[in-house]
């Protein structure tokens, strides 16, 4: 038994792509890549004030569009802030005006009394009207439900005996026109 043969063949790569001949280029040699066009300093500037200028120019029309976004928003903060304070303002003074009429005791003997005054009084007092019988609904329904359960308390529901009876009566006419009809036959 002899050793085993851990010998591996080498090839020299610089000696095999010489033998394999000149590859075909890939792209631009060195040599291309170092002698292209390049801007000389007074392009480069100038390339660099256009880019720049199309920037600040971005950033400008940016700058307009916000202060004009900035304007509507304030405008119309105006319009809904100044409409809702005008509704406060003359709800505010309404208020104050009924106040006003309440705590003076008006008379039929007045000089001058105006159709406003005489519509929101009218109203006044069919306010009243629907309170009062607002009332009186609920009074009668607390009576109607006290009454009901002091009834039930004190003695056994007829509707529920009367029920029950009507069905049995029910139960007994159906048998009976079953049985005559059954018999007919």
């Amino acid at each position: 038994m002899g050793k085993r043969d851990t010998r591996v063949a080498f090839v020299n790569p610089i000696a095999a792509a010489r033998a394999s001949g000149p590859r075909p280029q890939a792209g631009p040699s060195i040599q291309e890549y170092l002698s292209r066009p390049r801007p000389t300093w007074e392009e480069w500037q100038e390339e660099q004030k256009r880019r720049e200028a199309k920037s600040s120019s971005l950033a400008f029309w940016e700058d307009k569009i916000n202060i004009k976004f900035r304007e509507d928003l304030r405008k119309t903060r105006e319009k809904q802030l100044g409409s809702s304070s005008k509704d406060k303002k003359e709800k505010k003074s309404s208020k104050k005006k009924k106040k006003k009429r309440e705590r003076s005791p008006s008379s039929s003997s007045s000089s001058y009394q105006s159709s406003d005054d005489s519509d929101s009084e009218s109203e006044r007092e069919q306010r009243k009207r629907r309170k009062k019988n607002k009332k009186e609904k609920k009074k009668r329904k607390r009576r109607h439900s006290s009454d009901d359960s002091s009834d039930e308390d004190r003695r056994p529901s007829k509707s529920r005996e009367g029920k029950k009876s009507k069905h049995k009566k029910h139960r007994k006419s159906k048998k009976r026109k079953e049985r005559s009809a059954s018999h007919s036959d």
